[in-house]
C-alpha cells in the first residue's frame, strides 16, 4: 500500500515516481560537461573544423600567445619546431606564464591557463594591453584536443613545468631546475581519435608565420622541420631528406609585406607608402603599392589577427583613399569640373594594400575573427591615412602621376565595361531571353537542386547533353579556350562571346551589378578533358571564378569533375579507375605485368591489349579464375565516352566524384594565379623549373 497523506481535511495518495516516457524531454536528459570536456565533444565549434584546417588551427592557437608577447614588447625571438610522431614546440622568449597560486582558484596560474576556457591575461587586468586571443580559449582548446601536452616555463628564478593528457594535468605545477632567462615552451601532440589527419604542411606553416613576421617588425622567428623521413614523404611541400629549416626577421614590417606580394607585379610606382602612428588607444599601420594588375589586393588585420571580411578598419581606409585621390587629382587640374569623380573600384584596380591595427578591446564577429567591429577604429584609420597619403602625394610628385594615371585609366576601362555589359543586356532582351542559345538548360528552377556543366568542346558537350538528368542538369559547351581574364579587364570579357555565355547563363551579372541571390544553378561543375589543354582551360576558368566570383567559391559553388581515366574490360565486365595509381593498384591485384600488355593503336584513346598466355595466367592465379583477355582503355577526352558511359561514371550523383574548389589563403591563391596566368614570363619560367620533376605521367 502506498503511503498517505493529509490535505486540507482529505486522505490523498503520495504520487509514484514518473518515469519519462520515450521522448519525453526533461532535467534528467539534460548532460552538464565539466571543464574542456565540452571541447572534445564538439571541437568544431572551438577550431572550426577537423580536418587539416583545424589541425594547423592548433598551431595557430599556440603561436598567437608568443606573438601576444611580442606585441606587448617583452619577446622578440619566437621557435616553431615540427617535430617526430606529430609533436609541435612552440618557444619564445617573453615573460613565461605566471606560476604562481591564483587568488580563486587556488592552483598554480599556470594550470589554470592551460585548464579553463576563458582564463588569461587578456581580459582587463592589466595582463596585456594589445592581444590577437580576445576569448582567452585558445592555448586550452589545443591541450584538451592533445593526447599530450608538456608546458615549460622559465620564470622567477626557476625552470616550471607541469604535463597534461586529454586536457587533465599529471601532477601539479613544479620547480625541476633554476635558470637566468625567461620564456615559456609548449608542446604538444594532437589527438588522432578528433583530427582527421595529423600530417602537417610544411608550406602552410610557413606561409603563415611569415606573414605574422611582417605584421610584428622586429621579431625573429625561427621554424624548422625535424619530422621523420617517413612523416616529411607524406608532405608533397617538404623534402622528406632535408632538416628544413627557415628564419623571418623584417625590420621593414608590412611595407616589406607589400613588397613581398608585389615581386611579381609591375609596379606603378616607385616608393611603397608607409605610416604607423596611434589615435588615442588605437595603433595604426597601412602600406600601399599601385601595379599594373587590374585587381584589387588588399590584406586586413586586427591584433595579427587576419580579417577576410574586413570590417571598421577596411571601411575607413577605403573612404579616406577615394576622398583623398579625388582630391588630390582635382587641386592638380588631372579631373576637370566636367569630369565625374573617380569611384571606389576605380582607385581600387591594381592596389595591393596592407592595414594592421592594433587596439585594447578588439569586436570580432565570431571566434573565427573574420569581421572587426569596433567603431573607434573607422575615424582613426580614416584621419591617419588620409594625413598621411596626401603629404606622400605632394612629396613624391612622380609617384602620384602613376597612381592617378592608373586610377584614370581603371574609370575609363569602367564606363567601357558599363557600355559592354549594356550591349549584352540589350542584345539578351532583343533574343527574348538573357540565356545564350549553345545553353542546354534543365527544366528544374530550384537553384539547390540545379547544376550547371561547363564542357569542353562540341564533342563531349553533345555526350553530355544526351546522357544527363534534364531536370536538374544544365551543359554549357565552350569552344578553345576562353579568355585569360588575369591579363583582360572587364570591357574584354563582356565582349568575349565564350565567357558572356557563361556569365549570362549563371545569372548573377559581374563586378558591381553581381548579385549571388540570382545564381541559377547551386553546382556550377567544370568538365575538362584529361590532358594538358583540359588542365589549361580549367585554370582558366578558375582563374575567372576567382577573380571576378570569389564569393562563388567561397560559399562553395564551384566544383571540379573527376571523369575517369581508364576503363578494364573483362569479358562483360566493365572496371572504370580514375587515377593512375588505381591501374597500378588493379595490376597488382590481378597479377597483370607490364609484359602483359601490348599497346594498340587506335583512333580514340590509347587503348591497350593485356593478352595473357594460359601459361602465364596459370602461374599467377587458378585456372578457374584465369582471363584470357583484358582490354585496358585509356581516356584523354570526354568525347571518347558515349552518353551513356559519361552519364554513369561523371554525371550520376549515385556514382560521380566532385572536387569542391576552396581558398584556404588568398593570398598565395592570388600569387600563383598572378605567377601562372600573368603578363611575366620569368615568374612562370621559375615555377615550371621548380616544379617539372613533380609532374608524373604528363601527356604532351
Amino acid at each position: 500500500m502506498p503511503k498517505t497523506r493529509v490535505l486540507k481535511g482529505r486522505i490523498a495518495e503520495k504520487p509514484a515516481k514518473k518515469i519519462p516516457a520515450a521522448g519525453e524531454y526533461r532535467a534528467a536528459q539534460i548532460t552538464v560537461l565539466e571543464g574542456l570536456d565540452a571541447v572534445r565533444k564538439r571541437p568544431g565549434m572551438y577550431i572550426g573544423t577537423t580536418g587539416s584546417a583545424g589541425l594547423h588551427h592548433m598551431i595557430w592557437e599556440v603561436v598567437d600567445n608568443s606573438f601576444d608577447e611580442a606585441m606587448a614588447g617583452h619577446c622578440d625571438a619566437i621557435t616553431v619546431r615540427l617535430l617526430p610522431d606529430h609533436w609541435i614546440e612552440v618557444t619564445d622568449n617573453g615573460r613565461g606564464v605566471p606560476v604562481d597560486i591564483h587568488p580563486v582558484k587556488k592552483v598554480s596560474a599556470l594550470e589554470v591557463v592551460m585548464t579553463q576556457l576563458h582564463a588569461g591575461g587578456k581580459f582587463g587586468d592589466g595582463g596585456y594591453k594589445v592581444s590577437g586571443g580576445l576569448h582567452g580559449v585558445g592555448v586550452s582548446v589545443v591541450n584538451a584536443l592533445s593526447t599530450h601536452m608538456k608546458v615549460t616555463v622559465d620564470r622567477d628564478g626557476k625552470i616550471w613545468e607541469q604535463e597534461y593528457k586529454c586536457g587533465k594535468p599529471q601532477y601539479k605545477v613544479r620547480a625541476i631546475g633554476k635558470s637566468n632567462s625567461t620564456g615559456t615552451t609548449v608542446a604538444f601532440r594532437a589527438d588522432a581519435s578528433i583530427f582527421e589527419t595529423l600530417d602537417y604542411q610544411w608550406k602552410s606553416i610557413l606561409d603563415h608565420l611569415r606573414q605574422q613576421a611582417y605584421l610584428t617588425k622586429g621579431v625573429r622567428i625561427g621554424i624548422a622541420d625535424e619530422r621523420s623521413a617517413e612523416e616529411k614523404s607524406k608532405d608533397a611541400s617538404a623534402s622528406p631528406y632535408e632538416n628544413n629549416s627557415h628564419q623571418f626577421y623584417f625590420e621593414g614590417g608590412i611595407g616589406s609585406y607589400v613588397k613581398h606580394i608585389n615581386k611579381n607585379k609591375e609596379p606603378k610606382h616607385e616608393n611603397i607608402f608607409y605610416v604607423e602612428k596611434q589615435v588615442d588607444k588605437v595603433l595604426v599601420e597601412i602600406a600601399l603599392q599601385y601595379t599594373d594588375d587590374y585587381n584589387e589586393s588588399l590584406h586586413a588585420f586586427a591584433n595579427n589577427i587576419t580579417n577576410p571580411d574586413g570590417g571598421m578598419h577596411v571601411a575607413g581606409f577605403r573612404a579616406a583613399l577615394t576622398r583623398t585621390l579625388n582630391t588630390y587629382a582635382r587641386n592638380k587640374n588631372i579631373l576637370k569640373e566636367k569630369d565625374d569623380n573617380l569611384s571606389g573600384e576605380d582607385v581600387r584596380e591594381g592596389l595591393t594594400a596592407i592595414i594592421s591595427v592594433k587596439i585594447p578591446e578588439p569586436q570580432f564577429e565570431g571566434q573565427t575573427k573574420a569581421k572587426l567591429g569596433n567603431p573607434e577604429v573607422k575615424p582613426a584609420v580614416e584621419s591617419v591615412f588620409s594625413d598621411a597619403f596626401i603629404i606622400f602625394l605632394e612629396e613624391h610628385p612622380r609617384d602620384a602621376e602613376g597612381i592617378i594615371g592608373k586610377c584614370v585609366l581603371a574609370a575609363k576601362a569602367r564606363q567601357a565595361a558599363r557600355l559592354a555589359r549594356e550591349t549584352v543586356l540589350r542584345k539578351g532582351a532583343l533574343e527574348g531571353f538573357t540565356l545564350p542559345g549553345k545553353l542546354a538548360d534543365c527544366s528544374s528552377r530550384d537553384a539547390s537542386q540545379s547544376e550547371l556543366f561547363i564542357v569542353e568542346g562540341d564533342s563531349a558537350g553533345g555526350s553530355a547533353k544526351q546522357g544527363r538528368d534534364r531536370n536538374t542538369q544544365a551543359i554549357l559547351p565552350l569552344r578553345g579556350k576562353v579568355l585569360n581574364v588575369e591579363r583582360a579587364r572587364l570591357d574584354k570579357i563582356l565582349t568575349n562571346n565564350e565567357l558572356k555565355n557563361l556569365i549570362i547563363a549563371m545569372g548573377t551579372n559581374i563586378g558591381e551589378q553581381f548579385e549571388i541571390g540570382k545564381l541559377r544553378y547551386h553546382k556550377i561543375v567544370i568538365m575538362t578533358d584529361a590532358d594538358v589543354d583540359g588542365a589549361h582551360i580549367r585554370t582558366l576558368l578558375l582563374t575567372l571564378f576567382f577573380r571576378y566570383f570569389p564569393d562563388l567559391i567561397y560559399q562553395g559553388h564551384i566544383y571540379i569533375a573527376q571523369p575517369p581515366l581508364y576503363s578494364i574490360k573483362s569479358g562483360k565486365d566493365v572496371t572504370w579507375l580514375y587515377k593512375d595509381a588505381d591501374l597500378d593498384a588493379y595490376k597488382k591485384k590481378h597479377g597483370v605485368t607490364e609484359a602483359d600488355i601490348q599497346e594498340a593503336n587506335v583512333e580514340e584513346g590509347d587503348q591497350l591489349s593485356a593478352i595473357s598466355s594460359q601459361q602465364s595466367a596459370n602461374s599467377r592465379k587458378p585456372k578457374a579464375e584465369s582471363s584470357p583477355k583484358l582490354n585496358i582503355q585509356r581516356y584523354k577526352g570526354l568525347g571518347e565516352m558515349n552518353p551513356e558511359q559519361l552519364w554513369e561514371t561523371t554525371m550520376n550523383p549515385e556514382n560521380r566524384i566532385l572536387k569542391r574548389v576552396a581558398i584556404e589563403d588568398a593570398e598565395l591563391a592570388s600569387e600563383i594565379f598572378d605567377i601562372l596566368m600573368g603578363s611575366e614570363v620569368a615568374p612562370r619560367k621559375k615555377f615550371i623549373q621548380t616544379h617539372a620533376k613533380n609532374v608524373k605521367n604528363l601527356d604532351i
